[in-house]
C-alpha cells in the first residue's frame, strides 16, 4: 500500500498537487487532523486495501501545534505497519507567498486581529518544522505556474515506479535564487558564456549553435564529466538509503545558456530504466 502526505506552507500548491494525484488515481483526503492518523490507518486503510492502495493526505498548520510536533511517532506507526509512506513537502520564497495572498485576498489559517500575515508565515513554517524534516521531496512553487506544478507532481510521483530513486536535474539562473528544494547546487558560471557571443546571445541551451559552442569548450567538458563521476559515485549510496527522490541543481547567470545545456546532457547520461530522470529548466518558462 502507498501513502503520501502532502504538506507544506500555505499559498504554496498543496491543494493543486492533491488534485494532481487524485487524476492519478489515489484516494486524496485534504487536512486529515494527525490525532486521527492512527484511526484512519487502522480502520478505513488497512480494512479496504483495495480502495485505499493509493491514498494521498494533506496535512498542514490547520493541525494543532502540539499534533504537529510528535509527527515522527505518526510516521513510525504508519511504516510498522507495512506501508509505503513518502512525503511532498511543499514550499515558497515569503515575498512569493505574501503577493498570492495579496491577490486572492484569502486568509492565512494562522492570522488573526493579533497576528499579521508575515508573522502568521513564520509562525507556519515552525510549526511545520517536523513534518519537513521528514520530506521525501522538498518542490519550491516560487517561480511555478499552475500547470508546471501539475506535471511536476505527474513527475515525481505520479506514474512512476516508486522501487527507483527519481533524478530531478534542474537548471536555474543565479540572479533569480537558488532552488529552495536542490540538494545539490553546482556553479556553472564560471564557465564560457554564450551570452557574450552576440548571434547566441537571443537563444538558449537547447539550440544548437550553443550547444556546438558549449561542446567547443574542454572546461565544459571537465566540468560535465566531475558532476557525471560525482553522481555516478553517490547516487546508489542515496539509493541504498531508502532515498527516493534527488534534485540536482545547475546554475549560471541567467539560467539561459549554460545551465540548460549541462542539465539536458546530465538528464541524458543519466536517462535509464531504473532511473526516472525529470528536467525542470525553470527560466526557460
Amino acid at each position: 500500500m502507498k501513502l503520501i502526505i502532502v504538506s507544506g506552507l500555505s499559498g504554496s500548491g498543496k491543494t493543486i498537487a492533491l488534485d494532481t494525484l487524485e487524476d492519478c488515481g489515489y484516494y486524496c483526503i485534504d487536512n486529515l487532523p494527525v490525532k486521527l492518523l492512527e484511526d484512519f490507518i487502522n480502520h478505513v486503510m488497512l480494512v479496504d486495501k483495495k480502495t485505499y492502495a493509493k491514498t494521498a493526505i494533506g496535512i498542514d498548520a490547520r493541525n494543532q501545534s502540539e499534533s504537529l510536533v510528535n509527527f515522527s511517532d505518526n510516521l513510525k506507526m504508519i511504516r510498522e505497519k507495512g506501508i509505503d509512506c513518502e512525503i511532498i513537502f511543499m514550499e515558497a520564497e515569503e515575498a512569493t507567498l505574501l503577493k498570492r495572498y495579496s491577490e486572492t485576498r484569502r486568509k492565512h489559517p494562522l492570522t488573526d486581529y493579533n497576528i499579521a500575515l508575515k508573522e502568521a508565515l513564520k509562525i507556519e513554517k515552525e510549526m511545520l518544522t517536523p513534518v519537513a524534516k521528514h520530506a521525501s521531496v522538498m518542490i519550491d512553487t516560487s517561480r511555478t505556474h499552475y500547470h508546471q506544478l501539475r506535471e511536476l507532481i505527474k513527475d515525481q510521483v505520479g506514474e512512476r515506479d516508486f522501487k527507483h530513486i527519481s533524478l530531478q536535474f534542474q537548471s536555474f539562473g543565479y540572479k533569480h535564487g537558488i532552488p529552495l528544494d536542490a540538494d545539490f547546487v553546482f556553479d556553472a558560471r564560471s564557465l564560457p558564456n554564450p551570452y557574450w557571443i552576440p548571434d547566441l546571445r537571443g537563444l538558449t541551451g537547447k539550440d544548437q549553435p550553443v550547444v556546438d559552442f558549449l561542446k567547443d569548450h574542454a572546461l565544459v567538458t571537465e566540468f560535465y564529466r566531475d558532476i557525471t563521476d560525482f553522481l555516478e559515485r553517490w547516487i546508489p549510496r542515496f539509493e541504498a538509503e531508502g532515498r527516493s527522490y534527488l534534485t540536482i541543481a545547475i546554475g549560471c547567470t541567467g539560467g539561459q545558456h549554460r545551465s540548460v545545456f549541462l542539465v539536458d546532457a546530465l538528464a541524458r547520461q543519466f536517462k535509464s530504466p531504473v532511473l526516472n530522470v525529470i528536467i525542470r529548466h525553470r527560466e526557460l518558462h
